[in-house]
């Protein structure tokens, strides 16, 4: 075992990884050390006592990691540098595996953690928290390219460009974490199939979470929250097959969930509460299926730009529903036709949106519902449900 402190006849951690062998444990004492560029090259445990600041004065990346079987744990790793070249990062795991980076504080860096076609590793219990000025000199929270087998957890990540970000990456798991008040997206992934996201927290970013070019992908017990403006999402999804939204939470977002070149997708089970637009539908998102959700205090269900539907919507809870239940089965005895009028006139005349809740635009609705004109006559409820799935 290897002591670093600042007092001792070993102050600093460049020279404990060169004095290092393999399946050595270094233990950083509580101190300020200034120092960046550090590659662990070997089989290592890096440990800091008390959260030791590693202050990269930003100039380039502070820790370069290029074993296998590096673990990291309990420091303060802060100011590696902003570069336009060079994804600089507090720690960055490059082709490795079974490594993990745990329990330690990252502030201000360009990115946090970064790791590059690397598995079988763990980012977890790590606080993360960036510059957050613009998107050109904000990095990832914690960002993934061309990994497999990774698993992000019980993570807090705040006030960078991305939250997590994943890219070309398979089998990954991001599991309980907190991501909020990000530039542009709490979650942003693309290419990356067969990936389980799981009762995560995405919070006041600037365009809520991204799904974009993948299959296989299940999303479910997550938290999408707060995410307003002219192009913010509970969730966008775009181009995604095969994959499975269950179980969610989409709550005051500008739109919960859009969708767009979606195939094959099922939505089931989840709270679509108090959005503006709880659901954008694109005409070329086909055969996906929604049953067993709620829509509750949603300015607009449902938003299309087709006039035809080809997915199947199926035993949801929808508060305006004013049918009625004759045989007390549960269902609504008549169908539910969740796209007003009003949400179609509104894509073409956004002004109008100052009529909302009007006495007019009710009549409007109302006609509309018994004679569609406008409206997607296919796209109905059949079996719309008389109270809310708990």
């Amino acid at each position: 075992m290897i002591f670093v402190s600042k007092a001792g006849s070993i102050s600093s951690i460049r020279t404990a990884l060169n004095l290092a062998s393999d399946f050595d444990t270094i233990v950083v004492s509580k101190g300020e050390y200034s120092e960046g560029n550090l590659i662990i090259d070997k089989k290592i445990i890096l440990i800091g006592k008390d959260f030791p600041v590693i202050d990269g004065k930003g100039d380039g990346e502070i820790f370069t990691v290029t074993s296998n079987d590096v673990h990291i744990n309990g420091l303060l790793v802060k100011n590696s540098g902003i570069s336009y070249l060079k994804e600089n990062a507090g720690i960055r795991l490059d082709q490795v595996q079974n490594c993990s980076i745990t329990n330690n504080k990252f502030i201000d860096n360009f990115f946090a953690v970064y790791l590059a076609k690397s598995a079988h590793c763990v980012v977890s219990g790590n606080f993360i928290s960036g510059v957050k000025k613009r998107e050109t000199n904000s990095g990832n929270g914690i960002h993934l390219w061309y990994c497999r087998d990774i698993t992000i957890k019980n993570n807090r990540i705040f006030n960078h460009r991305d939250g997590i970000y994943f890219e070309f990456v398979r089998l990954g798991k991001i599991i309980n974490n907190e991501s909020g008040s990000n530039l542009r997206y709490g979650l942003h992934f693309m290419f990356s199939d067969s990936c389980e996201y799981t009762n995560n927290t995405f919070k006041d970013n600037g365009a809520g979470v991204a799904v974009m070019y993948t299959k296989n992908v299940l999303m479910t017990e997550n938290h999408f929250e707060h995410n307003w403006g002219s192009a913010s999402y509970g969730i966008l999804l775009k181009e995604i097959a095969d994959s499975r939204i269950e179980n969610n939470i989409l709550n005051e977002n500008s739109t919960g969930l859009y969708m767009e070149g979606c195939s094959r997708v099922t939505i089931k089970g989840n709270n679509f509460i108090r959005n503006g637009w709880a659901l954008k539908l694109m005409a070329n998102s086909m055969e996906n299926y929604f049953y067993n959700n709620n829509f509750i205090a949603n300015s607009f269900n449902i938003s299309t730009n087709s006039r035809q539907n080809f997915n199947t919507f199926e035993k949801n809870y929808w508060d305006d529903y004013k049918g009625y239940d004759l045989d007390k089965d549960g269902y609504g005895d008549v169908p539910f036709r969740p796209v007003t009028m009003f949400s179609m006139m509104i894509k073409s005349h956004p002004t109008s949106l100052i009529l909302l809740h009007s006495l007019f635009v009710d009549i409007l609705n109302i006609a509309e519902s018994i004679v569609p004109v406008i409206t997607p006559e296919a796209l109905t409820d059949q079996k719309p449900r008389m109270r809310i799935l708990n």
